[in-house]
């Protein structure tokens, strides 16, 4: 055989145990009851991987084993692709693990008992946040700064509800911002007041703002502390993905994940919005840092319309059943909220307006509407997060803007238990309306 010859088959077969090579796989499990999400091969019975990737998923894996692959027996346990929640905000979730839980009290006085055990557990001066109470557990009264005071020592408080729409403070925590009788409620919030006008503890959406602005950022590291609990959680979960709607001003988490993944400690994929109301700065940093890779990526903005139906702060058409002097409320003026849509949406940035009542529903779709209009672009990607309670017509438009209606299920055992509590039954037969826009967008 010629050199030239011998050579050429040379490199004919490196080139042959290269490729099979790189077909091998690391890991292959086997004996399973995998779910892939293909309709033509929805269930089998092993996957394949090599470099941390699937490459195979089928019944007949022994192509892709060698004698270097790790074998790993099932036994028959369900295996199911990593789970992607679209809407968290996952840095407060991360804080709120390592804080006081009153997410499942039924009665006040577990409610008092826990959080004083928890207030005994901590240093001086200590802020006492997260909670996530639900007042509807115990019949629906509202707590007040009086059931909390004399538990919580020199301890302020701002425990939120858990839609995030509404705080409980003790009296030491409206006193270091001034909140007191005077105090008139802001634009798109409330301070709930006793018949005596004194505050009673309550503030509900933008009134939540005058005490959380006082409330100390937790440093670069206590971030990467919080993450990092919040990542375990998710993953121990099967959540290997998540759309992150902020927490501490959306710009802080961006950096924080970007520190994960620079550090290698970044094991799930994070979509990060920022406030709509930063629409400029968020270009800018797209300028200059394009929109991330495919672990981390930014370029979202969220706003918010309303408040929420466990607030009473969701904006309808008519008033609440139980609250007939109010029809909710516009968190954000119209007028800015409609200029903040279009001027994010000239610059290529994704919008997602959290939306619960039909009239706040109503109002974004119209925004979004003048935009598509204005460009003529139908493939903008807006969101509507929650699109809880919707008009009739809203049902239709969303198929016929293209927009996505991003909702959440629990809600609908959620709030959903006491909705009629609030709402007449021609509202409740739009509630939750997830068939009727599967339905719709499918025509």
């Amino acid at each position: 055989m010629s050199k030239k010859y011998s050579l050429l088959l040379t490199a004919i077969l490196f080139s042959y145990t290269a490729f099979c090579q790189q077909n091998f796989a690391d890991k292959i499990y086997y004996n399973a009851v995998v779910y892939t999400c293909d309709p033509a091969n929805a269930w089998v019975k092993a996957i394949a991987v090599k470099d941390d990737k699937i490459i195979y998923a089928g019944n007949d894996y022994a192509q892709y084993k060698s004698t270097s692959t790790k074998l790993i027996d099932l036994h028959q346990q369900l295996v199911l692709p990593g789970f992607v929640d679209s809407h968290v905000h996952f840095l407060s979730s991360g804080a709120n693990l390592a804080g006081v839980d009153l997410r499942y009290t039924k009665t006040k006085k577990v409610f008092i008992q826990l959080l004083k055990d928890y207030a005994a557990t901590l240093s001086p001066g200590r802020w006492i946040t997260g909670g996530n109470w639900d007042h509807e557990q115990w019949g629906g009264d509202l707590p007040t700064k009086e059931m909390i005071d004399s538990i919580t020592g020199d301890h302020p408080v701002a425990i939120s509800r858990l839609d995030g729409h509404m705080i409980l403070a003790n009296s030491l925590a409206l006193k270091m911002p001034g909140i007191d009788n005077t105090t008139a409620s802001p634009d798109g919030g409330t301070i709930v007041k006793d018949e005596a006008g004194n505050p009673t503890g309550i503030l509900k959406d933008n009134a939540q703002d005058i005490v959380f602005d006082i409330i100390p950022q937790p440093s670069a590291q206590q971030l990467d502390e919080i993450f990092l609990r919040a990542q375990q959680h998710a993953l121990s979960l099967g959540v290997t993905q998540v759309d992150d709607m902020g927490s501490y001003g959306g710009y802080p988490e961006i950096e924080t994940y970007r520190r994960a993944e620079k550090n290698s400690t970044l094991k799930m994929r994070i979509y990060s919005f920022v406030p709509l109301a930063t629409w400029q700065k968020l270009y800018d940093y797209v300028q200059a840092n394009g929109k991330g890779d495919d672990w981390i990526k930014w370029g979202g903005l969220k706003g918010f319309a309303d408040g929420s139906l466990g607030s009473t702060t969701a904006w309808f058409y008519k008033p609440y059943l139980d609250q007939p002097n109010s029809s909710g409320l516009m968190v954000t003026d119209t007028a800015v909220m409609r200029q903040r849509i279009l001027s994010a949406d000239s610059v290529h940035l994704q919008v997602a307006i959290h939306a619960i009542g039909d009239r706040a529903n109503d109002f974004i779709l119209s925004c979004f509407e003048e935009a598509e209009m204005r460009d003529g672009n139908m493939d903008q990607r807006f969101r509507i997060e929650h699109a809880q309670h919707l008009s009739g017509d809203a049902l239709t438009k969303f198929a016929a803007l293209q927009v996505f209606p991003s909702m959440q299920p629990y809600h609908a055992i959620d709030d959903g238990r006491w909705a009629y509590k609030r709402l007449d039954q021609d509202r409740l037969s739009r509630t939750y309306a997830f068939r009727t826009l599967l339905k719709i967008k499918a025509c």
